[in-house]
């Protein structure tokens, strides 16, 4: 059906499917996608004050404050085709009012000619009466948002998914998900896509499309909106993480891993709409690179168990990819609690002062099961991304903390903390099958998921992107932000940028 409806979710779901679908994303803890909070002693990582981060949020201020519809402004008087009046309506008018004077403003600087909004704009309710369609489809049980190219008509389930979508997420959630279904109308108006593209590329293209409206409503620019750059933000960025491929040997993947879509938003969001018309098949492979995309076997989950000896192996692929001359030692007794120089953080610590990274093997374990190990949550619709590179990169990033103290750097405050995401980044990228180390060399490889899992990390606690204290920066933006740096750059990107 690519060519004909550009969907948020890439499927359609029926009748049976949607009960479950509607109770994953309703339970789907708005917690893990905020910025974590203070603790007397940190655990999961704990944020300094955003008045203490030296770093904005792709040249924005980083700030607290509110995020979602601007109170008292009235709402936007534009024709819904079978609304039924409700506020979750009301919510989508309002973005679809704000994305249209944003491309009214935007398209002309970025294509050629004049801005035409989309024909009509259509909600449905999918245990509705039945005859209301939608693209030439029954809109009963048909669960999802999407634009119609040959009605050029954007749609939505006004029942089951946007609202699921704002309790798990937050109102924005809802504008960004429609700011992505408004990018496709765009690259239909714009001729900028056809049938050859691949899909991968028109999903990539749209994803940017709304980072870059994002960014306008972060900027103080949409009328009915407004976004903070803390855990606003970083909630728009769980709900594209929450709609990712998580199925890499399937054909029909063709939205992106989480870590691709967030690395699209954060395309249009920091460099603008311009940008993303310059994402194409060459643009999207050149960042895949030698990423895995896929699963080496059928039976291959991709996932090895954390255990002493897969933390040893572990450990000797850093080793290699690294090189100092004196390495970290390991401890897989248990995390130091009686370091002189630093704070103990759970379930992995660096202690500078005796050059050793502790581990609480059975805490890191528990940290490492897969989000789909009980069958209790649905994988794409959850932001809860977890496997064993959840527990990985954390090793990752306290090995990265002797990498820095090792170069006389320092090993607390926020750049630290975000040096620390950036060299996991390129220790990841490394560790991938066709990186930097030889196979005699490593012992370890990054597997198809793994970056997600990180993804998912680096925006719920971030310890990933923390001090030697556990301290990490309040934007799940930068963090992310500074992992993709490393993956795509390498280390000498994370030494230029977080000097």
């Amino acid at each position: 059906m690519r060519g004909t409806l550009g969907d948020w979710a890439g499927s359609v779901r029926t009748r049976s499917q949607r009960a479950s679908t509607a109770r994953t994303l309703l339970t789907v803890l708005i917690s893990a996608t905020l910025a974590a909070t203070a603790c007397a002693t940190t655990t999961d990582g704990h944020a300094v004050s955003i008045y203490d981060d030296p770093f904005t949020v792709a040249g924005l201020p980083a700030t607290g404050g509110p995020s979602g519809p601007r109170d008292g402004v009235p709402d936007a008087q534009i024709a819904v085709s079978g609304t039924d009046g409700s506020d979750v309506d009301a919510l989508a008018a309002n973005a679809i009012a704000d994305i249209e004077d944003y491309w009214a403003v935007e398209y002309p600087n970025v294509f050629k000619g004049t801005f035409a909004p989309v024909s009509e704009l259509l909600s449905w309710d999918p245990d509705g009466p039945g005859g209301i369609r939608f693209c030439g489809m029954d809109t009963a049980d048909l669960v999802n948002a999407a634009y119609c190219i040959k009605q050029d008509t954007i749609g939505w389930d006004r029942a089951y998914l946007l609202p699921s979508l704002i309790e798990a997420f937050g109102p924005m959630s809802v504008v960004m998900v429609l700011a992505h279904e408004y990018g496709h109308a765009i690259q239909h108006k714009a001729g900028l896509v056809g049938d050859d593209d691949p899909g991968i590329v028109v999903e990539q293209q749209a994803d940017c499309f709304a980072g870059a409206f994002v960014r306008h409503v972060a900027e103080n620019g949409a009328p009915h909106f407004t976004l903070n750059t803390s855990d606003g933000l970083n909630s728009v960025l769980a709900a594209t993480v929450s709609v990712r491929d998580a199925a890499p040997n399937d054909p029909d993947s063709i939205h992106g891993s989480a870590f691709e879509r967030v690395t699209a938003t954060q395309i249009g969001f920091t460099d603008g709409a311009g940008a993303c018309t310059r994402i194409d098949a060459d643009e999207v492979t050149s960042r895949r690179a030698s990423l895995p995309q896929r699963f080496d076997g059928r039976n291959d989950d991709g996932e090895l168990p954390v255990t002493k000896e897969s933390l040893t192996a572990l450990f000797d692929s850093f080793g290699s990819v690294f090189a100092l001359d004196d390495p970290p030692k390991l401890d897989l007794n248990g995390t130091d609690t009686t370091c002189a120089d630093a704070a103990t953080t759970q379930p992995v610590a660096y202690c500078p002062s005796t050059d050793t990274i502790s581990v609480d093997v059975a805490a890191l374990a528990a940290r490492g099961r897969p989000s789909t190990a009980t069958g209790s949550v649905d994988p794409l619709l959850s932001v809860d991304v977890t496997g064993d590179y959840s527990a990985y990169v954390l090793v990752a990033s306290r090995y990265t903390l002797a990498v820095q103290k090792a170069a006389g750097q320092s090993i607390t405050g926020p750049q630290a903390a975000l040096r620390a995401a950036c060299l996991s980044g390129s220790v990841t990228a490394a560790l991938s099958p066709d990186g930097s180390t030889t196979g005699a060399e490593r012992r370890i490889w990054l597997s198809a998921g793994d970056l997600d899992e990180a993804i998912s990390g680096l925006l719920s606690d971030g310890l990933a992107a923390s001090d030697v204290d556990g301290d990490t920066v309040p934007s799940g933006f930068s963090r992310v932000d500074a992992f993709r740096t490393g993956v795509l750059g390498g280390q000498k990107a994370c030494d230029g940028r977080y000097r």
